[in-house]
């Protein structure tokens, strides 16, 4: 696989590239050892957690869409976004412990391209969110999000980041091929010859995921801190908390993989070129790919316990579907007693009218 793809590497992955031809002569069993267990486990585990907290944090947005704004329409694409990301987690998984693709040429560019618009679409709504909070905040009387705009704004920008998230995805999804190779099957980017298109997906990745991002929430925040320091409401302040703390969890867990992606195309350019260098690149970028992932896992967490709005909407969906849970069991019980109670006394006065 590519450095794109989750690194499900096997001994044939790179080959149409003539600078990477030599790596396939480094011994990488251990890493392939190692990732055949490593690598499934870990992305079961993202799977599920992240899949259960996103179809939360999906339900409770769908259920009290009537009261959704702007935030809410972001955090709902983020949410989609993490999904379809984790969907494409099984195959991968089923890839790595078994180093042969088995689904076939179709689901390969159906699986890469779940996985890349989630990716991109990820990276994009973040951007966005900021973006909502400093125009709301900075710009309050000219924001584009103001409440006569809100829903035109709203279907405007999704379709737009959307349609951001396909064009950076294109090209990945584009050469994505199944091939056999030494009579193993595999699903890798297979990029013409000649071509400078490796390159040009190393540095698409540290710009759009690492470099963009930053100065955006850097500009963003310069301006908005100065102006929250002498606001006394509290509501602003905390919905810019949990902007804040999404926009740094999701940097803090994919700035490792982006130096290593950056690494890697280091040594696409021939540096850093021995066998040592190459396993040892190969084993980070499973750690650090493998942590990268686990934020489709912590957005659904920071909802719940950092934004009080979203955390009391998540508790009243609780209280809907579990009502034997959160108290409304006693309720129903008080009420069956005073029922009950209530007909003793009418079949009592009942009893005593016939014996008169």
């Amino acid at each position: 696989m590519g450095t794109i793809y989750p690194n499900t590497t096997t001994k044939n992955d790179s080959a149409n590239d003539t600078i990477l031809d030599k790596y396939l002569l480094c011994n990488n069993n251990n890493v392939r050892a190692f990732s055949r267990v490593f690598l499934p486990t870990l992305y079961s585990i993202v799977f599920i957690v992240g899949f259960i907290g996103n179809c939360l944090v999906v339900c409770v947005l769908v259920k009290f869409h009537k009261k959704s704004n702007m935030s809410d329409v972001c955090l709902f694409n983020l949410a989609l976004s993490d999904l379809l990301f984790l969907l494409s987690l099984p195959f991968w998984a089923h890839y790595a412990l078994t180093s042969q693709w088995t689904f076939g040429s179709f689901m390969c560019r159906t699986v890469t391209a779940f996985y890349m618009l989630g990716f991109y679409g990820s990276i994009f709504f973040m951007i966005l969110m900021t973006i909502e909070r400093y125009s709301v905040i900075v710009h309050t009387q000219t924001s584009l999000f103001s409440k006569h705009r809100s829903v035109r704004a709203s279907i405007a920008l999704v379709l737009f980041m959307w349609t951001l998230s396909l064009g950076a995805s294109l090209p990945t999804v584009i050469w994505a091929q199944v091939n056999n190779k030494s009579e193993v099957w595999t699903c890798s980017l297979e990029y013409p010859k000649g071509t400078e298109w490796r390159s040009f997906s190393y540095m698409e990745l540290n710009i759009l995921v690492l470099i963009i991002p930053l100065s955006v929430m850097l500009f963003c925040y310069s301006r908005i801190i100065p102006i929250l320091m002498t606001m006394k409401s509290q509501k602003k302040h905390r919905a810019v908390r949990l902007m804040l703390v999404l926009v740094s969890v999701f940097f803090l867990f994919w700035t490792p993989y982006n130096i290593v992606i950056f690494l890697k195309f280091l040594q696409y350019l021939d540096y850093m070129s021995t066998c040592k260098w190459y396993q040892d690149l190969t084993m980070a970028m499973q750690w650090v790919e493998t942590i990268a992932f686990c934020h489709c896992c912590i957005n659904p967490i920071i909802y719940a316990f950092v934004g009080q709005r979203f955390r009391n909407l998540f508790l009243k969906i609780l209280k809907l579907w579990f009502p034997c849970c959160f108290g409304r069991c006693t309720t129903t019980e008080s009420e069956l007693k005073r029922t009950i109670r209530y007909s003793s006394e009418i079949s009592g006065t009942k009893i005593k009218l016939k014996g008169g």
